[in-house]
């Protein structure tokens, strides 16, 4: 369906507690924050968010149009668009992070067809699946590629129950990252996929590409690390290096300071990229889940230790607490508003991080940039907040319109997840 425009006018009658007022966010998404976190179920289905006055959201797809596991929610997790090349920002690509049902997951993932990757059509509002296998689990990253394919990710973990293995790389003991390509005069047709292990065998979840065609990642453990691929030429993902992120000062105490990239096995790394890294010494972070660049930074969310960390992208990288729970936002607490589980990133065309909680109320967070290089956002304002029972908001995204924010609601207690456009009325 293509959606009607819903407009939701905030009452703060209805929300909990308080939030710092924070500063008005400049830019194609310039907002007043709102006050505080939404009361869990107080707002009706198709009009989820509380979001400030002036602002509308419309749903643009959920389980009436496209039900891919029926009975269960689909657990839309991750959005991109075809961002360049033919047709650019008209589709919307989704990830389904569902799981067989042993694995605490879906009851009918077998019987669906196993792991999918959606397409929306925004002009026509047509949905559809784009393309599934069986021995795919837990797709949660998706990014789009300067060389106009699609990098998709398996969050899929053996500490969470054997997986599901790929036939092309059958000693893999977590998930792996795949490349689709699209048909080059419809972006809506998948021509063929790749396994690419050589970026690792993990519990993926962020994927990034800088301007250089290096690949960041992160395996989402509770001692997980942070990855850079360098491929061996920019734009093929067959051949190349997989590093990990190495702190300078082994002593550091909260994960911050100068670092470095080292060099791992590659003959472990597509066996296991998490022991790969501990031989090589590399930092871990509990639960690193999304990435985004912004300028010269990548940006972490740590969803195990309620901060998003910033890394340099130069020769020398500095690792810095860009924004933390009780530093520079409110720790949530019974009855009062606060930052709890970052899990979802996107940047927006000011320069702005925007952040979703992996949490009930799911509050999303736009972080200002860091103008005073004190290595901590200048400035925390709360933009929306979901009320659907059971539910988070994931996949934030803005595509080719600076003034849509896109986002999931993920895992509903309805069995109706749904994809969500955000903007102004």
């Amino acid at each position: 369906m293509t959606g009607k425009t819903l407009v939701m006018t905030v009452l703060f009658s209805l929300v909990t507690g308080t939030a710092p007022a924070g500063s008005r966010i400049e830019g194609p998404m310039a907002f007043e924050p709102l006050a505080g976190s939404v009361i869990t179920g107080s707002l009706p289905p198709d009009m989820p968010l509380a979001i400030p006055p002036g602002f509308s959201q419309r749903v643009i797809s959920d389980e009436s149009d496209l039900d891919i596991y029926p009975g269960m929610p689909d657990w839309n997790d991750m959005n991109t668009v075809n961002e360049s090349g033919a047709r650019a920002g008209r589709y919307l690509y989704r990830t389904h992070e569902v799981r067989p049902s042993s694995a605490g997951g879906n009851r009918n993932f077998i019987a669906a067809g196993g792991g999918a990757v959606s397409v929306v059509d925004l002009e026509s509002g047509k949905a559809r699946v784009l393309i599934q296998r069986g021995d795919w689990e837990a797709l949660d990253g998706i990014v789009w590629t300067p060389w106009h394919t699609l990098l998709i990710a398996e969050e899929a973990s053996s500490v969470k129950g054997p997986t599901i293995p790929d036939p092309d790389v059958p000693a893999a003991t977590e998930g792996l990252l795949y490349e689709i390509r699209l048909t080059g005069s419809d972006p809506a047709i998948a021509a063929g996929v790749t396994v690419r292990p050589l970026l690792g065998s993990m519990s993926h979840e962020g994927i990034e590409v800088d301007g250089r065609g290096y690949v960041y990642l992160v395996d989402e453990h509770h001692n997980g690390a942070i990855y850079r691929f360098v491929p061996t030429t920019p734009g093929d993902l067959g051949s190349g290096r997989l590093f990990a992120l190495k702190l300078n000062d082994s002593n550091s105490g909260n994960g911050t300071g100068t670092a470095s990239w080292v060099a791992l096995d590659m003959q472990q790394v597509p066996v296991s990229a998490r022991i790969a890294a501990a031989k090589a010494g590399a930092s871990t972070y509990n639960r690193p889940e999304d990435l985004e660049i912004i300028d010269n930074r990548l940006y972490v969310a740590l969803t195990g230790e309620n901060r998003v960390l910033s890394i340099s992208l130069d020769d020398r990288p500095v690792v810095r607490e860009f924004v933390a729970a009780g530093r520079n936002v409110p720790v949530e607490a019974s009855g009062r508003t606060g930052f709890r589980k970052p899990d979802n990133l996107a940047r927006d065309a000011a320069g702005n991080l925007w952040i979703a909680e992996d949490n009930v109320p799911s509050d999303i967070w736009v972080a200002a940039p860091d103008a005073n290089d004190d290595g901590h956002a200048d400035g925390m304002s709360l933009f929306g907040s979901l009320s659907t029972p059971g539910a988070e908001a994931s996949g934030i995204y803005f595509g080719k319109d600076p003034g849509t924010l896109y986002v999931n609601v993920q895992h509903s207690g309805d069995a109706n997840d749904k994809t969500l456009a955000v903007g102004r009325e």
